[in-house]
This record gives structure tokens, C-alpha cells and sequence, in this order.
């Protein structure tokens, strides 16, 4: 086998979720894995730690989040400067393309309570991610929870209706949508 192959975590990513869809997450092995990929045990590993992180991108997508607040306009209040991250990975992440792969992705997690509880334990490191960032503009401490929280709650939100592949909107429009309308929820509280 090659010593170098190309597209070796998205290959990784494709063969851990078939296995995954017809054995499920618990009956797969890194081995199993890396055999559908046509890459080498040392391969996965060098791109992931374990067979549950392969359906989790390591931190491609916090920095994503990180450098879409961060580009922000200047002026941008905090609510605006999440939407500009949202629109970053709906460039970036969720494309029309990914749609049935990443409905398929949140059907294995819905599968598995270990997968559930990293997929938990993903959102609160970017919540905090998203902290962090608009803390850096300035943005006092509880007023960044606040926005990155409900930034993470738009986000989600949006995310479910995005993977419906019965439907054919962009994320980054439905994320800005989602966005007004828990703005407008948590006005009503």
C-alpha cells in the first residue's frame, strides 16, 4: 500500500459510516475501517484518536466558528458576528453536497449514546469556542454566553431542518432565519 494516499480522513470518514449504517458503531472496528477506506491502521490513527472521533471532524469546525466571528465586520454586535460564522461553514461545511451524508451521520449518532454524548460534549466546546472569540472582541463575558448560546441554538436548529433532504435551502439562509426566530422566541421569555 501506498505510503501516502490522498484524501485519507474523508476516506476514513465514508468507510467508518457505511460500517457504521450496516453493523453499527459498536460491531465496527478500526480495522474494518481502514480495510473499506483502503488505507493502513496507522493511517486512521494518525488522523484520529479513536473509531467514535471519526464522525466528529477533530476541530475543523470550531475553526470555522473561531475565524467567521472573528472576521466579523468591526460594528457587528454579537448576534451578527455568530450569523457571519454560521455563514462561513454553510460555505464551508454544509454544502447542498453534504446534505445526505450529514442526515445519514446524525441517524448513526441518534444510534448510539456514545456517540450522543460526544456529539454533546462537541456543541459545549463550541459554545465555548464561540465564547471565546466574541470575548476577544470585546464583547462582555455574559453577553458572549448569551449570544453564543443562542447562536448554538439557531445553529442546531438549523441544522435539523438543513439535513432534511427533502429540503433544499441553503444553511447558511436557514441558519440566518433560525437565528431571528429564537431571537424573537427569547424575547418572549
Amino acid at each position: 500500500m501506498a505510503r501516502w494516499q490522498p484524501h485519507a480522513p474523508e476516506r476514513l470518514l465514508v468507510a467508518a459510516l457505511e460500517l457504521f449504517e450496516e453493523r453499527g458503531y459498536e460491531n465496527t472496528t478500526v480495522i474494518e475501517i481502514t480495510e473499506r477506506a483502503g488505507l493502513t491502521k496507522s493511517t486512521f490513527f494518525r488522523h484520529f484518536p479513536d473509531k467514535r472521533e471519526v464522525l466528529f471532524g477533530g476541530g475543523a469546525m470550531t475553526g470555522l466558528l473561531v475565524d467567521g466571528i472573528d472576521t466579523a465586520p468591526a460594528g457587528a454586535s454579537p448576534l451578527e458576528a455568530v450569523a457571519h460564522a454560521l455563514d462561513a461553514i454553510g460555505r464551508e461545511a454544509f454544502t447542498s453536497d453534504r446534505r445526505e451524508f450529514s442526515a445519514r451521520r446524525s441517524a448513526v449518532i441518534a444510534a448510539n449514546p456514545e456517540l450522543r454524548e460526544r456529539e454533546a460534549l462537541k456543541e459545549l466546546g463550541l459554545i465555548a469556542s464561540m465564547i471565546d472569540a466574541l470575548k476577544r472582541r470585546g464583547v462582555p463575558d455574559l453577553t458572549s454566553r448569551v449570544a453564543a448560546e443562542l447562536g448554538a441554538l439557531a445553529w442546531k436548529i438549523a441544522y435539523e431542518r438543513w439535513r432534511d433532504t427533502v429540503n433544499r435551502d441553503d444553511f447558511a439562509e436557514l441558519a440566518r432565519r433560525t437565528l431571528t426566530e429564537v431571537q424573537a422566541a427569547s424575547a418572549l421569555c
